[in-house]
């Protein structure tokens, strides 16, 4: 550990802002690159919208679509490489279908038909995450930067990955919350997926079975912000789902889930210079407003946010 701090460059290194998926797998990066880096976030990560996420690997409310797919390619070769360790990963390989839906070639070159995809247990994979940031001698902070001179205060690099919180943060007007409601059911023994979906509908369909149960889903309200769930959005996915799995309709609830997905027109993966309050600027990287598509992005987004801070020892160390 104390290796990699020294190989990190200057004091202060790199203050990744965010604990979600894609604030952590930016961290694993650049920690596993010899750069000493901190996580800020004011949630841990099982408060993070990112653990409400249903997993599967998946592009989904992103845009532009082309540079997603492009990120969701290099990051499913990660996952399937995750996939080889489940029970330390979270991350399983799942047969599938999604009627309706007709990807772009390199997704479905990689896919299969009928698709298999990495399917994510979020709960495991953001512990798996956080542990295998701390194994490369990065540090956790339990912390809420009120502006992004606060954090270019701590570090001369600053890693901006606070989703819908960069809307304030930033500030930055253009990113907005999709609310998606789920259940977790008791499985009755599926354990293929199912998704319906289309990037327009504000009411999807699907049945992903994870190892704490059956996730079924959901929603996809546009500018909507309620986190507690409704009774009867859960009554209709139940309802959706059981027109496909008809055992569905009487499957115990265990769980209701809310999550506001980070939606931009675009993505937000650029540098600036932004004050540190010492009358000097500090490197800011912002990789935000991943949509409904985080997880399915994250790998190949972190390689890219990392490019952008440079390698140890340049003026982001």
């Amino acid at each position: 550990m104390g290796e990699a701090r020294q190989r990190g460059g200057g004091a202060g290194g790199v203050v990744v802002l965010g604990g979600g998926v894609i604030g952590l797998t930016t961290a694993v990066i650049l920690a596993e690159r010899g750069m000493d880096v901190r996580v800020w976030s004011p949630q841990p990560p099982g408060g993070t919208t990112s653990a409400v996420a249903g997993g599967l690997i998946w592009p989904y409310r992103i845009e532009p679509e082309k540079q997603a797919l492009d990120w969701a390619v290099r990051s499913f070769r990660h996952f399937s490489w995750l996939a080889e360790q489940p029970p330390t990963t979270g991350v399983r390989l799942v047969r599938g279908r999604m009627p309706g839906s007709t990807p772009p070639p390199e997704w479905s070159a990689l896919t299969g038909t009928p698709p298999r995809a990495p399917l994510v247990d979020m709960p495991s994979y953001l512990r798996y995450l956080v542990g295998r940031f701390e194994a490369a001698g990065g540090r956790w902070e339990q912390r809420a930067a009120r502006s992004l001179t606060e954090a270019a205060a701590a570090a001369p690099t600053v890693v901006n990955c606070t989703g819908l919180g960069a809307r304030e943060l930033v500030p930055d007007p253009a990113v907005r919350a999709v609310r998606g409601q789920i259940l977790v059911v008791e499985n009755p023994g599926i354990e293929e997926w199912y998704v319906a979906a289309s990037d327009s509908a504000s009411e999807t369909t699907y049945v992903l079975p994870q190892p704490y149960g059956l996730a079924l889903g959901g929603t996809a309200e546009d500018g909507a912000e309620e986190r507690e769930p409704d009774p009867s959005t859960a009554a209709a996915i139940v309802e959706r789902c059981a027109a496909v799995h008809p055992e569905l309709a009487t499957a115990t609830v265990l769980e209701h889930r809310v999550g506001l997905r980070p939606f931009r027109h675009s993505v937000r993966l650029e540098a600036e210079q932004v004050p540190d309050g010492r009358g000097g600027t500090s490197l800011c990287v912002h990789n935000y407003g991943h949509g409904g598509a985080g997880v399915t992005v994250s790998w190949g987004c972190a390689v890219d946010a990392a490019r952008l801070v440079g390698p140890p020892g340049s003026a982001a160390g």
